[in-house]
């Protein structure tokens, strides 16, 4: 298809002076002058056949052809300059849209972020949070990060690392804990995974009690262990995600027993075709995964 000519400067010029309905200060915004500005709407009218404005004696009015060319112009001119604004420094500004669940999130990716903008300048990254439920697609995500053993339809998991399950308290609570067994007496924190306290306890060697226990039921780790902090009860959480709640005393682990109930992967829909802020992403993360 052959494209007719576009008079970019007479477009330009007729934008300005229809958002200023004046030629004399449109030529101000551009920097030229009247006498320009009016040349070059007059010369897109005589193009285009029509007439886009009225000359008043005390500035313009738009036609009814130029209230319709306006709205088109501002959103090409809006579009143009925001794919401009993603050029700096030579390099091309790309945009990383990641969804990550919220405890990977504030336990491990945050501390880290500031080293992968300095690696990484160019790319805007943007988080979202979730609760381990997520729909790539339709949230429009380059990337999710999420826990489990890597099987969801349609989607390329990459693992990252695996982060085993323990009890975590305060300090008052831990004192109380002599053995495993003393957990029992204690209201349960746990995620919607129903049987991961029995798992603990499993592994700590101690017999399924005959009575219901108190738990409380949570959809995020973030809120579990904010609870936990609070003295609401003992928590079943990854240690490595609250590693600066344990050095700081905050939280305490009273014992070293620990489940493994799964791994945080690095997911994408098979269909969503790598761009170069996604490869240096995933680069990034499994670099910094490794050392775990």
């Amino acid at each position: 298809m052959v494209r007719p000519h576009l008079p970019l400067n007479a477009l330009r010029a007729f934008e300005a002076s229809a958002r200023h309905l004046s030629f004399t200060r449109a030529a101000i915004e551009l920097c030229v002058t009247q006498a320009a500005v009016s040349h070059q709407v007059k010369s897109l009218e005589t193009q285009l056949k029509v007439t886009l404005f009225k000359r008043l004696p005390r500035g313009l009015m738009l036609t009814s052809e130029g209230e319709t060319l306006l709205p088109v112009l501002r959103d090409s001119f809006d579009r143009m300059a925001q794919a401009l604004e993603r050029f700096e420094g030579g390099h091309l500004r790309e945009v990383l849209t990641v969804g990550v669940v919220g405890t990977f999130a504030v336990g491990w990716l945050l501390p880290r972020l500031e080293d992968f903008q300095a690696q990484f300048p160019y790319i805007d990254l943007r988080l979202s949070t979730h609760n381990n439920r997520v729909d790539v697609a339709a949230e429009g995500l380059d990337y999710a990060i999420r826990f489990g053993f890597g099987a969801w339809h349609g989607t390329d998991a990459v693992p990252l690392f695996e982060a085993p399950l323990s009890a975590l308290c305060t300090a008052h609570i831990a004192a109380q804990l002599q053995s495993p067994a003393d957990v029992l007496e204690q209201t349960l924190l746990r995620s919607y995974r129903a049987d991961e306290w029995n798992e603990w306890f499993l592994a700590a060697g101690v017999p399924s009690p005959a009575r219901p226990l108190r738990t409380v039921v949570f959809d995020s780790s973030l809120g579990m262990m904010e609870a936990a902090q609070q003295g609401a009860g003992v928590a079943l959480a990854p240690p490595l995600m609250f590693e600066r709640l344990l050095a700081s005393g905050i939280v305490h682990q009273p014992f070293a027993i620990s489940i493994s109930t799964g791994s945080y992967w690095l997911t994408r829909l098979q269909s969503r075709p790598e761009t170069s802020a996604m490869r240096a992403f995933k680069g990034w993360l499994l670099h910094h995964c490794s050392a775990n």
